[in-house]
């Protein structure tokens, strides 16, 4: 048990805090261009030796990263969980399940956007995402909503049968880019209120979007949560030092916040002794 404030919270089952590799922007490089280099499923490969737990990667309709060939082999090549992050539509449905990825993490999209601009309405779109949830459940996919930090959506989470939310830190990291630092603590704590909403509802939450060295040790040190997905800024910060050396940067950082975490526990049982 971890002591914050009022309330006392539960690590998540394993203490381990899981990260998962979005490997788009590999993709968005080889796009820009034509041809096969870089290879997504190259960096796949390099994510999983540098210690990442899962691969995600977002399939759009407009195909503007990943491609469906991209898919496919991710799933037949990688030992990883892969992670398929989707629209809610027929297309992306029928995809998911023909390749029957780990997960997948339903996100809201528009066409225009540059990147994912917030969370999906998941009480708002009930009725359309129910079948949707419950396909994919049936084919023997864990299903992720991928939401602000609102009770509202964490509850209609749990009214569609999701299993699994992921939170959305784009607000909070945005924030912390900008220096507001109001603005950052308030962020960080409707996503540390969202994480305990959300364990008590019996929901495994994730979290993701923004995410760099300078921003995610608070993020991760958040004890309900299972797992973190990270790719934008890893395949930048690959740029300067290699994506192995970004991935492990990033694994070692999570872990410290882990064992500051723990320590935090160990140190509060033993003075209430």
């Amino acid at each position: 048990m971890v002591e914050r404030g009022r309330h006392k919270v539960t690590l998540n089952s394993s203490g381990y805090l899981r990260l998962g590799v979005n490997i788009d922007h590999v993709a968005t490089i080889r796009n820009a261009r034509g041809g096969d280099h870089p290879d997504p499923v190259r960096a796949a490969e390099v994510a999983a030796a540098a210690g990442a737990d899962g691969i995600t990667a977002h399939l759009r309709e407009d195909r503007r990263h990943i491609r469906d060939a991209d898919i496919a082999r991710l799933k037949g090549e990688i030992g990883l969980p892969l992670n398929l992050e989707m629209a809610a539509t027929p297309e992306m449905l029928n995809i998911a399940l023909r390749h029957v990825p780990h997960a997948c993490c339903i996100v809201p999209e528009r066409r225009e956007e540059v990147t994912t601009e917030g969370g999906l309405d998941a009480a708002g779109l009930h009725n359309h995402l129910k079948p949707i949830v419950q396909r994919l459940g049936d084919a023997g996919i864990r299903v992720s909503l991928f939401i602000n930090a609102d009770r509202r959506q964490l509850e209609a989470a749990c009214s569609l049968g999701a299993p699994v939310v992921e939170l959305h830190t784009g607000a909070y990291c945005d924030a912390a880019v900008a220096r507001e630092s109001a603005k950052r603590d308030a962020e960080l704590a409707r996503l540390a209120m969202a994480a305990r909403e959300g364990a008590e509802l019996g929901l495994e939450v994730h979290a993701g979007h923004g995410l760099t060295f300078d921003t995610v040790t608070p993020v991760a040190a958040l004890p309900e949560l299972a797992e973190l997905n990270i790719g934008h800024f890893l395949v930048g910060e690959a740029i300067f030092i290699g994506l192995d050396a970004s991935i492990k940067q990033m694994r070692a950082a999570m872990d410290e916040a882990r064992k500051s975490l723990a320590a935090d526990g160990a140190a509060g049982g033993k003075g209430g002794a």
